[in-house]
């Protein structure tokens, strides 16, 4: 028998975890809850948690802030779906800087929240046709990095570890499987998350800046990951599926 998979709800207004408890238990997942910061890192102890569902607005500890510890810590494997009070964009490029790996603005309907969560878990374990060849060497190798393909995360020349977002790491999958060539913002969020761009979706460039921190890749001179005005990004740096350094 298949194990459901196991959301974190974290938003201090307990009426609504309830209600969304119940219905997502009734859509076959196993739902735990928490209304503040302290309440979400005794549940992420307790149990192996498949996604988090996190309000921005929260006493204390925000949202924006809990998703960053998220990241800094050993769960920046973990999907965070960020419930924004408002539909401003600037409360959407605040989450996505911070790691959120999608937003849905309140209020909402239940079924959306329900097909976001379902989108988001795809995602995160289901990576693009093309990467699946990629994807047969435990490790690849390009400049001063090594990029962990089981564990998902990169090491540095002396073997620091890395850790990337699902998100950043998907990102970094499709621009190794294509070094040398250009890749428009449509292409890149089509072979990441599966979907056509928005005009103002502006989700693939907060992932290059973040995966250019990451790689410690120079904005003026940058070794692995150039822009190309008014046509996209292109990974510049040679690949070796080895393991060891091209």
């Amino acid at each position: 028998m298949d194990i459901p998979d196991h959301l974190l709800l974290v938003d201090d207004d307990r009426s609504l975890l309830g209600l969304l408890r119940d219905y997502l238990e009734s859509s076959g997942y196993r739902v735990s809850t928490a209304a503040n910061g302290r309440e979400m890192r005794q549940v992420l102890a307790d149990h192996r948690i498949d996604l988090v569902v996190l309000d921005l607005m929260l006493p204390g500890e925000d949202g924006l802030s809990l998703c960053r510890d998220l990241r800094a810590r050993g769960e920046a494997h973990i999907p965070v779906l960020m419930l924004t009070a408002r539909g401003d964009e600037a409360d959407r490029v605040l989450g996505l800087e911070m790691g959120a790996d999608d937003y849905l603005a309140k209020p909402f309907a239940t079924r959306e929240l329900l097909a976001r969560i379902r989108a988001v878990l795809r995602r995160t374990r289901m990576l693009p046709p093309n990467l699946r060849q990629a994807l047969g060497a435990k490790e690849l190798a390009f400049g001063d990095w090594r990029l962990d393909t089981t564990a998902r995360h990169l090491l540095d020349a002396q073997g620091t570890v890395v850790p990337l977002t699902g998100g950043e790491y998907r990102l970094l999958m499709v621009l190794i499987d294509h070094p040398q060539r250009v890749l428009t913002r449509d292409q890149l969020l089509n072979l990441t998350q599966g979907r056509d761009a928005d005009p103002l979706d502006r989700s693939v460039d907060l992932l290059i800046s973040r995966l250019r921190r990451r790689l410690r890749d120079e904005s003026r001179e940058p070794r692995y990951i150039k822009t190309v005005r008014s046509e996209g990004y292109v990974f510049c740096a040679e690949v070796d599926g080895r393991g060891r350094a091209a």
